[in-house]
């Protein structure tokens, strides 16, 4: 067994868990959860794959918080206020006391120190470039504003995002790039790979023609907010890893926005990937739209699943916009 900070914390007795009931996890995206009892973790996962990950390795994943929790653990998140609505979440289901892991480079030394000023937190157990603690407020009260800040609200081009979403404060500029050069006609088949909160799918679906748009995003809080921003019924929503998911039947085009980054480790195959999905998705004669960022070394895969690669028209220093067609679907 490989072992953790959190594992360690438990084995030295600077954090416990009750000898029954039910632990739940919070944020977990990839974490080890060796020396935990496998049996009795519910974990909430905002991503699909690392849902699918735990779910592989047997442990229960959840769609929602259930009520209460004898314990609950949390995996502090990139974003300050996304890590607040998980405390904010975490102490209402067990009336205010839980476990912080987190690393440095997100904020764990912030969080320990704001959460003091709400309760009393056990001294940090530091190991791995992260801390450990355990926190008890003095009621969930005390967190009720983070709860609120949690629940989202209207953004500045008037979607409804949440905290932790990607660019929940407005569209990026990339993808307001590639809304504008969009050609009219893109079939009547289509899915935004990565949607988001749904702003490229509303530019979309302005077009009469289209008969289905599938909406694909890994991140549930994304996806939930896509639902709220595109009434369309013509929207079909899937919670589901873009580099994997693949439609029923194949379809005309494919717009995608993709990201590029894990955390804040940049990772260029990740679009790489999401464009072999995208022709492997796309009919014989479909077409694929897409932006990225300009040093993004794209090229070689696009050119080699796609027999016609050009540049529009309407990027910048910053962002290339790409339209791909006469895909290859082999994977």
């Amino acid at each position: 067994m490989m072992d953790t900070r959190l594992s360690l914390a438990l084995e030295a007795g600077h954090v416990s868990l009750p000898e029954v009931g039910e632990i739940v996890v919070l944020g977990a995206s990839g974490q080890s959860l060796a020396g935990l009892p496998a049996e009795r973790l519910l974990l909430v996962c905002d991503d699909v794959a690392s849902a699918n990950s735990y779910e592989a390795q047997g442990y229960t994943v959840l769609s929602s918080l259930p009520e209460t929790a004898a314990a609950v653990i949390v995996f502090v998140p990139r974003g300050r206020l996304e890590g607040r609505v998980l405390f904010a979440q975490a102490a209402g289901l067990t009336g205010g006391q839980f476990i912080v892991d987190g690393v440095k480079t997100d904020g764990i030394d912030s969080h320990f120190k704001e959460l003091r000023k709400r309760g009393d937190c056990s001294a940090a157990y530091s190991k791995a470039h992260g801390k450990i603690f355990t926190c008890q407020l003095t009621s969930p009260a005390v967190v009720d504003d983070w709860l609120d800040a949690g629940k989202g609200g209207e953004n500045t081009d008037g979607f409804f995002t949440v905290p932790g979403v990607f660019s929940a404060e407005k569209a990026d500029e990339g993808s307001r790039l590639l809304a504008a050069v969009l050609p009219e006609k893109l079939g009547k088949e289509v899915a935004d790979l990565g949607a988001g909160w749904g702003y490229l799918s509303r530019t979309i679906l302005e077009r009469q023609a289209i008969e289905t748009l599938h909406l694909v995003e890994a991140s549930r809080a994304a996806l939930s907010c896509a639902k709220q921003n595109i009434t369309d019924r013509r929207a079909q929503f899937h919670w589901a890893d873009a580099t994997r998911w693949q439609p029923r039947a194949s379809l005309d085009t494919v717009v995608m926005n993709p990201p590029f980054h894990t955390g804040r480790k940049g990772v260029p195959e990740l679009g790489q990937a999401f464009i072999t999905s995208a022709a492997a998705a796309l009919k014989g004669v479909g077409h694929l739209y897409m932006v990225a960022n300009r040093h993004l070394p794209y090229e070689e895969v696009l050119r080699a699943r796609f027999g016609f690669v050009e540049e529009l028209e309407g990027g910048n220093s910053r962002f290339k916009l790409i339209h791909a067609a006469k895909p290859s679907r082999k994977r």
